[in-house]
Protein backbone atom coordinates (compact mmCIF):
# COMPACT_ATOMS: atom_id res chain seq x y z
CA UNK A 1 0.00 0.00 0.00
CA UNK A 2 1.42 3.36 -1.09
CA UNK A 3 1.93 5.88 1.64
CA UNK A 4 0.08 9.21 1.73
CA UNK A 5 3.05 11.24 0.50
CA UNK A 6 3.47 9.02 -2.57
CA UNK A 7 -0.24 9.35 -3.30
CA UNK A 8 -0.19 13.15 -3.34
CA UNK A 9 3.12 13.30 -5.20
CA UNK A 10 1.75 11.05 -7.95
CA UNK A 11 -1.49 12.96 -8.48
CA UNK A 12 -0.90 16.57 -7.40
CA UNK A 13 1.86 19.10 -8.22
CA UNK A 14 3.80 20.31 -5.18
CA UNK A 15 2.64 23.91 -5.60
CA UNK A 16 -1.01 22.84 -5.29
CA UNK A 17 -0.78 22.76 -1.49
CA UNK A 18 1.05 26.11 -1.50
CA UNK A 19 -1.95 27.53 -3.34
CA UNK A 20 -4.30 26.05 -0.74
CA UNK A 21 -2.27 27.85 1.96
CA UNK A 22 -2.26 31.16 0.01
CA UNK A 23 -6.02 31.14 -0.55
CA UNK A 24 -6.58 30.03 3.06
CA UNK A 25 -4.80 33.19 4.30
CA UNK A 26 -6.20 35.66 1.77
CA UNK A 27 -9.80 34.49 2.11
CA UNK A 28 -9.40 34.64 5.90
CA UNK A 29 -8.40 38.29 5.71
CA UNK A 30 -11.18 39.22 3.27
CA UNK A 31 -14.01 37.38 5.04
CA UNK A 32 -12.70 38.39 8.45
CA UNK A 33 -13.05 42.08 7.67
CA UNK A 34 -16.60 41.67 6.42
CA UNK A 35 -17.57 39.72 9.53
CA UNK A 36 -16.02 42.48 11.66
CA UNK A 37 -18.73 44.89 10.54
CA UNK A 38 -20.88 43.31 13.24
CA UNK A 39 -18.32 44.41 15.86
CA UNK A 40 -17.97 47.95 14.48
CA UNK A 41 -21.76 48.30 14.11
CA UNK A 42 -22.69 49.66 17.54
CA UNK A 43 -19.72 52.00 18.23
CA UNK A 44 -19.90 53.61 14.77
CA UNK A 45 -23.70 53.92 14.96
CA UNK A 46 -23.36 55.52 18.38
CA UNK A 47 -20.66 58.01 17.34
CA UNK A 48 -22.42 59.22 14.19
CA UNK A 49 -26.06 58.74 15.23
CA UNK A 50 -26.77 56.29 12.40
CA UNK A 51 -29.42 53.58 12.78
CA UNK A 52 -28.53 49.87 12.79
CA UNK A 53 -30.12 49.49 9.37
CA UNK A 54 -28.12 52.41 7.94
CA UNK A 55 -24.82 51.16 9.35
CA UNK A 56 -25.31 47.50 8.44
CA UNK A 57 -26.10 48.63 4.88
CA UNK A 58 -22.30 48.87 4.45
CA UNK A 59 -22.23 45.06 4.54
CA UNK A 60 -24.88 45.06 1.81
CA UNK A 61 -22.86 47.54 -0.26
CA UNK A 62 -19.70 45.41 0.04
CA UNK A 63 -21.65 42.29 -0.86
CA UNK A 64 -23.22 43.86 -3.95
CA UNK A 65 -19.93 45.30 -5.19
CA UNK A 66 -18.29 41.89 -4.67
CA UNK A 67 -21.12 40.35 -6.69
CA UNK A 68 -20.92 42.83 -9.56
CA UNK A 69 -17.15 42.98 -9.91
CA UNK A 70 -16.74 39.25 -9.23
CA UNK A 71 -18.33 38.41 -12.59
CA UNK A 72 -15.86 40.71 -14.36
CA UNK A 73 -12.85 39.32 -12.46
CA UNK A 74 -14.05 35.77 -13.18
CA UNK A 75 -14.08 36.50 -16.91
CA UNK A 76 -10.54 37.94 -16.74
CA UNK A 77 -9.35 34.98 -14.66
CA UNK A 78 -10.59 32.46 -17.26
CA UNK A 79 -8.97 34.45 -20.07
CA UNK A 80 -5.70 35.59 -18.48
CA UNK A 81 -5.18 33.79 -15.15
CA UNK A 82 -5.08 34.99 -11.54
CA UNK A 83 -1.36 35.70 -10.98
CA UNK A 84 -1.82 39.38 -10.07
CA UNK A 85 -5.18 39.12 -8.31
CA UNK A 86 -3.69 38.70 -4.84
CA UNK A 87 -1.46 41.78 -5.08
CA UNK A 88 -4.30 44.07 -6.12
CA UNK A 89 -6.59 42.58 -3.48
CA UNK A 90 -3.99 43.02 -0.73
CA UNK A 91 -3.42 46.71 -1.54
CA UNK A 92 -7.15 47.36 -1.88
CA UNK A 93 -8.06 45.85 1.48
CA UNK A 94 -5.32 47.71 3.32
CA UNK A 95 -6.08 51.09 1.76
CA UNK A 96 -9.81 50.76 2.43
CA UNK A 97 -9.22 49.88 6.07
CA UNK A 98 -6.92 52.88 6.46
CA UNK A 99 -9.45 55.31 4.97
CA UNK A 100 -12.24 53.78 7.06
CA UNK A 101 -10.28 54.97 10.09
CA UNK A 102 -10.60 58.60 8.95
CA UNK A 103 -14.00 58.66 7.19
CA UNK A 104 -16.51 61.21 8.49
CA UNK A 105 -19.79 60.55 6.66
CA UNK A 106 -22.06 57.65 5.84
CA UNK A 107 -21.49 58.12 2.10
CA UNK A 108 -17.73 57.77 2.62
CA UNK A 109 -18.41 54.71 4.79
CA UNK A 110 -20.49 53.08 2.05
CA UNK A 111 -18.02 54.01 -0.71
CA UNK A 112 -15.05 52.48 1.11
CA UNK A 113 -16.91 49.23 1.72
CA UNK A 114 -17.94 49.28 -1.95
CA UNK A 115 -14.25 49.43 -2.91
CA UNK A 116 -13.38 46.76 -0.33
CA UNK A 117 -15.89 44.40 -1.93
CA UNK A 118 -15.05 45.23 -5.55
CA UNK A 119 -11.25 45.14 -5.34
CA UNK A 120 -10.73 43.03 -2.21
CA UNK A 121 -13.28 40.27 -1.75
CA UNK A 122 -14.24 39.91 -5.41
CA UNK A 123 -10.61 39.38 -6.48
CA UNK A 124 -9.76 37.00 -3.65
CA UNK A 125 -12.85 34.78 -3.66
CA UNK A 126 -14.18 32.97 -6.76
CA UNK A 127 -11.21 33.42 -9.14
CA UNK A 128 -8.72 32.03 -6.60
CA UNK A 129 -11.03 29.20 -5.48
CA UNK A 130 -11.45 28.19 -9.14
CA UNK A 131 -7.67 28.18 -9.49
CA UNK A 132 -7.20 26.02 -6.37
CA UNK A 133 -9.93 23.54 -7.33
CA UNK A 134 -8.26 22.70 -10.62
CA UNK A 135 -4.85 22.08 -9.09
CA UNK A 136 -6.40 18.81 -7.83
CA UNK A 137 -7.74 16.04 -10.06
CA UNK A 138 -8.50 13.82 -7.06
CA UNK A 139 -10.26 14.92 -3.86
CA UNK A 140 -10.89 18.53 -4.96
CA UNK A 141 -13.47 18.80 -2.19
CA UNK A 142 -10.83 18.30 0.50
CA UNK A 143 -8.56 20.94 -1.05
CA UNK A 144 -11.36 23.46 -1.49
CA UNK A 145 -12.64 22.74 2.01
CA UNK A 146 -9.24 23.46 3.55
CA UNK A 147 -8.80 26.63 1.47
CA UNK A 148 -12.32 27.82 2.32
CA UNK A 149 -11.77 27.12 6.02
CA UNK A 150 -9.42 30.09 6.01
CA UNK A 151 -12.46 32.31 5.57
CA UNK A 152 -14.03 30.80 8.67
CA UNK A 153 -10.82 31.19 10.69
CA UNK A 154 -10.65 34.83 9.59
CA UNK A 155 -14.29 35.35 10.54
CA UNK A 156 -13.51 33.86 13.95
CA UNK A 157 -10.28 35.65 14.74
CA UNK A 158 -10.52 39.09 13.11
CA UNK A 159 -13.84 40.19 14.69
CA UNK A 160 -12.45 39.11 18.07
CA UNK A 161 -9.25 41.06 17.38
CA UNK A 162 -11.34 44.02 16.21
CA UNK A 163 -13.39 43.93 19.41
CA UNK A 164 -10.19 43.96 21.48
CA UNK A 165 -8.77 46.88 19.47
CA UNK A 166 -12.04 48.83 19.75
CA UNK A 167 -12.21 48.42 23.52
CA UNK A 168 -8.52 49.31 23.85
CA UNK A 169 -8.40 52.46 21.70
CA UNK A 170 -11.67 52.99 19.80
CA UNK A 171 -12.96 52.00 16.38
CA UNK A 172 -10.77 54.45 14.42
CA UNK A 173 -7.57 53.02 15.87
CA UNK A 174 -8.91 49.50 15.25
CA UNK A 175 -9.33 50.15 11.53
CA UNK A 176 -5.86 51.69 11.33
CA UNK A 177 -4.20 48.75 13.07
CA UNK A 178 -6.02 46.28 10.81
CA UNK A 179 -4.77 48.16 7.74
CA UNK A 180 -1.15 47.72 8.86
CA UNK A 181 -1.65 44.05 9.75
CA UNK A 182 -3.26 43.32 6.38
CA UNK A 183 -0.52 44.83 4.22
CA UNK A 184 2.20 43.07 6.20
CA UNK A 185 0.54 39.65 5.85
CA UNK A 186 -1.29 39.77 2.51
CA UNK A 187 1.33 41.34 0.26
CA UNK A 188 4.13 38.72 0.57
CA UNK A 189 1.61 35.85 0.55
CA UNK A 190 0.19 37.12 -2.77
CA UNK A 191 3.54 36.70 -4.49
CA UNK A 192 3.14 32.91 -4.26
CA UNK A 193 0.09 32.75 -6.54
CA UNK A 194 0.49 30.60 -9.67
CA UNK A 195 -2.08 29.41 -12.19
CA UNK A 196 -3.24 25.77 -12.25
CA UNK A 197 -1.53 23.82 -15.10
CA UNK A 198 -4.92 22.23 -15.83
CA UNK A 199 -6.55 25.64 -16.34
CA UNK A 200 -3.55 26.91 -18.30
CA UNK A 201 -3.90 24.08 -20.79
CA UNK A 202 -7.72 24.45 -20.92
CA UNK A 203 -7.33 28.07 -22.05
CA UNK A 204 -5.15 27.09 -25.01
CA UNK A 205 -7.02 23.97 -26.16
CA UNK A 206 -9.61 24.44 -28.91
CA UNK A 207 -11.51 21.20 -28.28
CA UNK A 208 -14.02 21.43 -25.40
CA UNK A 209 -13.25 19.44 -22.26
CA UNK A 210 -15.34 16.29 -21.77
CA UNK A 211 -17.66 16.68 -18.77
CA UNK A 212 -19.17 13.87 -16.72
CA UNK A 213 -22.40 15.60 -15.66
CA UNK A 214 -25.88 15.10 -17.15
CA UNK A 215 -27.00 18.74 -17.56
CA UNK A 216 -25.40 21.72 -19.28
CA UNK A 217 -23.04 24.15 -17.58
CA UNK A 218 -25.54 27.00 -18.03
CA UNK A 219 -28.29 25.03 -16.33
CA UNK A 220 -25.94 24.07 -13.49
CA UNK A 221 -25.09 27.71 -12.88
CA UNK A 222 -28.78 28.69 -13.04
CA UNK A 223 -29.85 26.09 -10.43
CA UNK A 224 -26.97 26.82 -8.02
CA UNK A 225 -27.41 30.58 -8.39
CA UNK A 226 -31.13 30.40 -7.62
CA UNK A 227 -30.55 28.33 -4.48
CA UNK A 228 -27.57 30.38 -3.33
CA UNK A 229 -29.55 33.63 -3.13
CA UNK A 230 -31.86 32.22 -0.45
CA UNK A 231 -29.07 30.22 1.19
CA UNK A 232 -26.90 33.30 1.70
CA UNK A 233 -29.76 35.48 2.93
CA UNK A 234 -30.23 32.84 5.62
CA UNK A 235 -26.58 32.67 6.68
CA UNK A 236 -25.80 36.39 6.60
CA UNK A 237 -28.33 37.43 9.26
CA UNK A 238 -26.38 35.77 12.14
CA UNK A 239 -23.02 36.75 10.67
CA UNK A 240 -23.92 40.46 10.65
CA UNK A 241 -26.32 40.69 13.60
CA UNK A 242 -25.29 38.05 16.15
CA UNK A 243 -22.97 40.37 18.10
CA UNK A 244 -25.57 43.17 18.41
CA UNK A 245 -28.25 40.58 19.28
CA UNK A 246 -26.16 39.39 22.23
CA UNK A 247 -25.06 42.81 23.45
CA UNK A 248 -28.71 43.96 23.31
CA UNK A 249 -29.45 41.02 25.63
CA UNK A 250 -26.97 42.55 28.12
CA UNK A 251 -24.08 40.23 27.32
CA UNK A 252 -20.67 41.92 27.14
CA UNK A 253 -18.97 42.71 23.83
CA UNK A 254 -16.18 40.33 24.85
CA UNK A 255 -18.69 37.48 25.32
CA UNK A 256 -20.48 38.32 22.06
CA UNK A 257 -17.28 38.30 20.00
CA UNK A 258 -16.18 35.07 21.70
CA UNK A 259 -19.47 33.46 20.57
CA UNK A 260 -18.79 34.66 17.03
CA UNK A 261 -15.28 33.25 17.31
CA UNK A 262 -16.62 29.84 18.39
CA UNK A 263 -19.10 29.93 15.51
CA UNK A 264 -16.36 30.62 12.99
CA UNK A 265 -13.81 28.18 14.42
CA UNK A 266 -16.41 25.43 14.20
CA UNK A 267 -17.04 26.74 10.72
CA UNK A 268 -13.45 25.99 9.78
CA UNK A 269 -14.04 22.32 10.53
CA UNK A 270 -17.40 22.52 8.76
CA UNK A 271 -15.77 23.76 5.57
CA UNK A 272 -13.17 20.99 5.58
CA UNK A 273 -15.67 18.25 6.38
CA UNK A 274 -18.22 19.74 3.98
CA UNK A 275 -15.66 19.50 1.19
CA UNK A 276 -14.72 15.96 2.19
CA UNK A 277 -18.39 14.99 2.39
CA UNK A 278 -18.81 16.22 -1.17
CA UNK A 279 -16.00 13.88 -2.26
CA UNK A 280 -17.71 10.94 -0.51
CA UNK A 281 -21.49 11.27 -0.99
CA UNK A 282 -21.54 13.80 -3.82
CA UNK A 283 -21.40 17.58 -3.86
CA UNK A 284 -25.14 18.19 -4.19
CA UNK A 285 -26.27 15.81 -1.40
CA UNK A 286 -23.64 17.41 0.86
CA UNK A 287 -25.02 20.86 0.00
CA UNK A 288 -28.57 19.75 0.83
CA UNK A 289 -27.58 18.15 4.13
CA UNK A 290 -25.58 21.16 5.34
CA UNK A 291 -28.30 23.58 4.22
CA UNK A 292 -30.87 21.68 6.26
CA UNK A 293 -28.72 22.00 9.40
CA UNK A 294 -28.18 25.72 8.79
CA UNK A 295 -31.91 26.34 8.36
CA UNK A 296 -32.94 24.45 11.48
CA UNK A 297 -30.40 26.22 13.69
CA UNK A 298 -30.74 29.84 12.54
CA UNK A 299 -34.25 30.44 13.90
CA UNK A 300 -33.21 29.61 17.48
CA UNK A 301 -30.72 32.44 18.08
CA UNK A 302 -33.21 34.95 19.62
CA UNK A 303 -34.72 32.19 21.78
CA UNK A 304 -31.62 30.85 23.56
CA UNK A 305 -30.58 32.82 26.64
CA UNK A 306 -27.99 30.76 28.55
CA UNK A 307 -24.29 31.15 27.73
CA UNK A 308 -23.72 27.40 27.21
CA UNK A 309 -26.81 27.18 24.99
CA UNK A 310 -25.61 30.13 22.92
CA UNK A 311 -22.15 28.59 22.48
CA UNK A 312 -23.62 25.21 21.44
CA UNK A 313 -26.04 26.78 18.97
CA UNK A 314 -23.30 28.97 17.51
CA UNK A 315 -21.04 25.92 17.12
CA UNK A 316 -23.72 23.92 15.29
CA UNK A 317 -24.70 26.82 13.03
CA UNK A 318 -21.04 27.55 12.29
CA UNK A 319 -20.39 23.94 11.33
CA UNK A 320 -23.40 23.67 9.01
CA UNK A 321 -23.29 27.13 7.40
CA UNK A 322 -19.61 26.68 6.61
CA UNK A 323 -20.26 23.21 5.25
CA UNK A 324 -22.70 24.92 2.90
CA UNK A 325 -19.96 27.31 1.74
CA UNK A 326 -17.53 24.56 0.76
CA UNK A 327 -20.32 22.43 -0.74
CA UNK A 328 -21.23 25.26 -3.11
CA UNK A 329 -17.62 25.48 -4.27
CA UNK A 330 -17.37 21.72 -4.75
CA UNK A 331 -20.66 21.63 -6.68
CA UNK A 332 -19.33 24.18 -9.14
CA UNK A 333 -15.93 22.49 -9.37
CA UNK A 334 -17.29 19.02 -10.27
CA UNK A 335 -20.17 20.20 -12.48
CA UNK A 336 -18.36 22.58 -14.88
CA UNK A 337 -15.21 22.47 -17.00
CA UNK A 338 -11.83 23.99 -16.11
CA UNK A 339 -12.18 26.52 -18.92
CA UNK A 340 -15.43 27.91 -17.49
CA UNK A 341 -14.67 27.47 -13.78
CA UNK A 342 -13.87 31.03 -12.68
CA UNK A 343 -16.84 32.47 -14.56
CA UNK A 344 -19.15 29.79 -13.14
CA UNK A 345 -17.95 30.39 -9.57
CA UNK A 346 -18.16 34.16 -10.06
CA UNK A 347 -21.70 33.95 -11.44
CA UNK A 348 -22.92 31.79 -8.57
CA UNK A 349 -21.01 34.05 -6.18
CA UNK A 350 -22.78 37.05 -7.72
CA UNK A 351 -26.06 35.67 -6.44
CA UNK A 352 -24.42 34.55 -3.19
CA UNK A 353 -23.07 38.03 -2.45
CA UNK A 354 -26.46 39.46 -3.43
CA UNK A 355 -28.09 37.17 -0.89
CA UNK A 356 -25.51 38.07 1.75
CA UNK A 357 -26.18 41.75 1.18
CA UNK A 358 -29.95 41.34 1.32
CA UNK A 359 -29.73 39.27 4.50
CA UNK A 360 -27.50 41.79 6.23
CA UNK A 361 -29.82 44.64 5.25
CA UNK A 362 -33.13 42.95 6.10
CA UNK A 363 -31.74 41.77 9.43
CA UNK A 364 -31.21 45.44 10.36
CA UNK A 365 -34.47 46.53 8.69
CA UNK A 366 -36.63 44.13 10.71
CA UNK A 367 -34.79 45.19 13.87
CA UNK A 368 -35.57 48.84 13.15
CA UNK A 369 -39.24 47.92 12.62
CA UNK A 370 -39.70 45.70 15.68
CA UNK A 371 -37.00 46.86 18.08
CA UNK A 372 -35.70 43.27 18.40
CA UNK A 373 -34.26 40.51 16.23
CA UNK A 374 -37.07 37.91 16.40
CA UNK A 375 -38.43 38.63 12.93
CA UNK A 376 -34.93 39.04 11.51
CA UNK A 377 -33.96 35.47 12.38
CA UNK A 378 -37.42 34.08 11.48
CA UNK A 379 -36.99 35.66 8.05
CA UNK A 380 -33.59 33.97 7.77
CA UNK A 381 -35.16 30.59 8.55
CA UNK A 382 -37.81 31.02 5.84
CA UNK A 383 -35.14 31.87 3.28
CA UNK A 384 -33.14 28.79 4.29
CA UNK A 385 -36.19 26.57 3.83
CA UNK A 386 -36.72 27.88 0.29
CA UNK A 387 -33.05 27.12 -0.47
CA UNK A 388 -33.50 23.49 0.64
CA UNK A 389 -36.60 23.09 -1.54
CA UNK A 390 -34.75 24.40 -4.61
CA UNK A 391 -31.81 22.05 -4.00
CA UNK A 392 -34.08 19.01 -3.69
CA UNK A 393 -35.71 19.92 -7.01
CA UNK A 394 -32.23 20.30 -8.57
CA UNK A 395 -31.29 16.84 -7.27
CA UNK A 396 -34.41 15.30 -8.86
CA UNK A 397 -33.64 17.13 -12.12
CA UNK A 398 -30.09 15.75 -12.33
CA UNK A 399 -31.19 12.24 -11.35
CA UNK A 400 -33.95 12.14 -13.97
CA UNK A 401 -31.68 13.57 -16.66
CA UNK A 402 -29.02 10.98 -15.86
CA UNK A 403 -31.56 8.15 -16.11
CA UNK A 404 -32.72 9.38 -19.52
CA UNK A 405 -29.13 9.56 -20.80
CA UNK A 406 -28.30 5.99 -19.76
CA UNK A 407 -28.61 3.36 -22.54
CA UNK A 408 -31.63 1.06 -22.38
CA UNK A 409 -31.10 -2.69 -22.83
CA UNK A 410 -34.77 -3.71 -22.89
Amino acid sequence: MANTEDFFESTTPRHAWVMVFVVFILSGLAFGSLASISVFLKPISSDFGWSRGETSLAYTVASFSSALFGVFWGYLADKHGTRWFGLVGAFAMSLCLYFLSIQTSILQFYFLYFLFGAFGCALLFSPLYANVGFWFRQNPGLALGIAASGGAIGQAFIPHLSGYLIEAAGWKSAYLNLAVIYIVIALPISLLIKESPWRESARTEEDPEVRDFPISEKEVVAWISLAVIFCCICMSVPIVHLVPLLTDANFSLEFATSVLMVLMFCGAFGRILGGMLGDVIGALPAYILMSLGQTISVIWFPNVSTPIGIYLLAAFFGFTYSGVMSSILVCTRVMVSAKFAARAMSLTSFFGWTGMGLGGFFGGYFFDLQGNYVWSFAFAGIMGFINVLILIQFWFRTRNKKKKSEPSFS
